[in-house]
């Protein structure tokens, strides 16, 4: 995904704008050689970005062992990330590479445009992220009543919904700079608490229900400790694996988007300098990468997708 404009379209061109400065050719010539390098380097993000998120969705299709209403999240942000591979950042390396050749009108629009498909998307992921989260916790403090709960139609209609808001949210922003705002202020400050809620709730729960464990086994016949025992601290590290799994997206997620709030938080004053224009620009190629760790995050921590990429990958070499 990718971070939003912090104007509106009335402002865009504007000399003193961040959207004037990054398109006009004599500022953008001062950091020629900057934005050649993120343009080759975003180019090779934008491959594997790719790369990595089609062949997550390829092995998400072939697997069947997870819950079908859990891989349909991860499915969903697997889509967003995959969107930003495709379009927010080529149009990053066209807004460039458009600025460097003195092609004002085609680089507004690119950058307009990206703008425009990254709010959209960080608001999805966003979402999404949060969804995931309380997934987790359903799926740890409901039980065998999880899955009659979360049912597949209901996550259908849940990531309808994140789209449907998201882009009606992206075209409100297009007339009103200052509603859009406030609607991502308010998505990003809802998203984290509920994530924050919900991980610290399930290992909370799992630290609770483990003691409660320890306490009654120590009161039941010594014979059946060992064979109750291995069975329920199996069902609890595996709860407690799949929740600190998907956590690992939250952490990717605030850690790549970290440095783009630390530009907008900038004085004022510093706006028309080159110094924090460029460091911007480096900050939204920060963000494009958890686009890229996503994947590596699924493989590396979720077994059963790891395990249907290798299968994946085994069938594209026969």
């Amino acid at each position: 995904m990718t971070m939003t404009v912090d104007r509106n379209f009335t402002e865009v061109g504007g000399k003193d704008t961040y959207e004037g400065q990054i398109c006009s050719v004599h500022f953008s010539k001062q950091i020629y050689s900057h934005l050649v390098f993120l343009s080759g380097f975003n180019v090779l993000l934008s491959i594997f970005i790719c790369l990595g998120n089609g062949l997550i969705l390829v092995a998400l299709h072939k697997e069947s062992t997870l819950h079908s209403p859990s891989k349909q999240l991860l499915r969903s942000l697997a889509i967003t990330d995959l969107c930003v591979g495709i379009v927010t950042d080529p149009l990053s390396i066209v807004y460039w590479v458009s600025s460097l050749n003195d092609l004002t009108t085609v680089c507004l629009y690119a950058l307009s445009t990206a703008f425009v498909i990254g709010y959209t998307l960080t608001t999805v992921s966003l979402l999404t992220t949060s969804a995931i989260s309380v997934d987790r916790l359903l799926a740890v403090v409901m039980g065998v009543r999880y899955r009659q709960t979360v049912t597949l139609k209901r996550v259908y209609g849940t990531v309808i919904t994140f789209w449907v808001l998201a882009s009606v949210a992206s075209f409100v922003y297009i007339k009103s700079f200052q509603f859009a705002v406030r609607f991502m202020h308010t998505v990003i400050i809802v998203s984290l608490t509920t994530s924050m809620f919900s991980y610290t709730k399930v290992f909370l729960y799992l630290r609770q229900y483990g003691n409660q464990i320890h306490d009654k086994e120590l009161s039941r016949d010594r014979q059946e400790l060992p064979s109750v025992k291995k069975l329920r601290q199996v069902r609890m590290a595996k709860q407690k694996k799949a929740a600190s799994s998907v956590m690992w997206i939250q952490i990717a997620l605030i850690v790549c988007y970290l440095p783009y709030g630390v530009v907008l938080a900038l004085p004022k004053v510093l706006e028309r300098s080159q110094i924090p224009v460029l460091i911007r620009q480096y900050a939204v190629v920060s963000s494009y990468t958890n686009s890229l760790l996503n994947p590596l995050l699924y493989c590396w921590k979720i077994k059963e997708v790891r395990l249907a990429v290798m299968r994946t990958l085994r069938a594209c070499r026969r």
